[in-house]
């Protein structure tokens, strides 16, 4: 509490006061050691070196981010599911931690704004925000400790942006979008059990591979025959969309099969899972108040506000309805007074 005081009052004689309010506005208290989030902010295409010439950037506090994740969000997961296996919690978590959600938290929190780079790896494909995510808990951590993480992520992730409960039990289908894609495109394919047993502690595993047109195509690992065929299921649309060479070998298959040249005729469909478990924008969180700042009122607005009201009542007596809203919006003895003046108009 103390050192929280030290900050604010400390603040207004920093050089670099924009960031520390930016920082604020992000994760909810204000830093003590800047230096550690200016590092997590300075992506690698920036040739920026410490005094021993070697190469400083966010990698490092990125590594220890996802850590951090790792283990803060496996916490949250386990004490909101009560009863639930550890299939379920797994899953839930690695939606949560994955990439694609780390990049669009990155975008809404304003993240993106703060990243020093070259410019060249902004793209919309890369994890340049997600990566940065990950390094700015790694330096709340080293500032603020294990605690700090753990109230930003309650409080500012999944206590307004991420909604927990929607994002667990969203089912992303990669097995019948890659199923649609082969039928459409009159490709063969085979889901194939590669083994079926127990774990140390007795579970059920299993591991599928996809095999297209007798290609070997991904590989998929879980504790059911479902979730083993939907990583395998996974993995192959992945190299289908990421590997021009991969998808060029299935249809010179496909064509030695049926003797006869065909061109894909479907687009493959999308991994990236869609973000309707993060907050809309009408509903994103609030940005926190300048604790720096107070709202001061000129006896001169108080005034003209005290008269617009005054205006307002009078000119509502004459009308045949009052809405609530503007009801609402008056003191208590204002609404009496409006209320009162409707009941007498509509006794006239």
């Amino acid at each position: 509490m103390l050192n929280r005081i030290i900050d604010r009052i400390r603040l207004p004689f920093r050089t670099e006061k924009e960031l520390y309010l930016s920082l604020y506005q992000i994760i909810g208290i204000l830093p003590h050691n800047i230096a550690y989030y200016k590092t997590a902010l300075l992506h690698k295409s920036v040739a920026h070196r410490n005094k021993k010439g070697k190469p400083v950037n966010n990698e490092r506090l990125e590594f220890l981010g996802d850590a951090i994740l790792d283990a803060i969000v496996g916490d949250i997961v386990y004490e909101h599911f009560p009863g639930k296996r550890e299939g379920f919690l797994t899953n839930t978590r690695s939606k949560i931690v994955q990439r694609d959600t780390l990049n669009h938290l990155a975008k809404k929190l304003g993240i993106n704004e703060l990243i020093l780079s070259n410019g060249h790896s902004s793209s919309h494909n890369s994890y340049v925000g997600g990566n940065a995510f990950e390094a700015l808990v790694g330096a709340l951590y080293l500032d603020q400790g294990y605690d700090a993480c753990m109230k930003f992520m309650k409080r500012q992730i999944l206590g307004e942006l991420i909604n927990i409960d929607k994002v667990a039990y969203k089912e992303v289908n990669f097995k019948s979008k890659l199923i649609e894609w082969s039928q459409k495109n009159k490709v063969k394919l085979d889901f194939n059990l590669l083994q079926d047993g127990k774990d140390k502690e007795g579970n059920p595993i299993f591991d599928f591979r996809v095999v297209i047109e007798g290609l070997p195509a991904g590989e998929g690992h879980g504790y059911s025959k479902k979730e083993s065929q939907q990583e395998a299921a996974k993995v192959t649309l992945q190299r289908l969309r990421r590997e021009p060479q991969f998808i060029d070998e299935v249809f010179t298959a496909k064509a030695n099969r049926t003797k006869m040249e065909e061109e894909p005729i479907l687009e493959v469909p999308d991994t990236r899972q869609d973000m309707n478990f993060i907050v809309g924008e009408e509903t994103s969180k609030k940005k926190h108040k300048n604790p720096f700042q107070e709202e001061v009122y000129s006896e001169e607005a108080v005034e003209c506000s005290d008269k617009s009201k005054k205006n307002l009542t009078e000119d509502r007596t004459d009308t045949e309805t009052l809405e609530l809203y503007e009801i609402n919006d008056h003191s208590d003895k204002e609404r009496e007074a409006i209320i009162a003046a409707a009941e007498a108009k509509a006794f006239e």
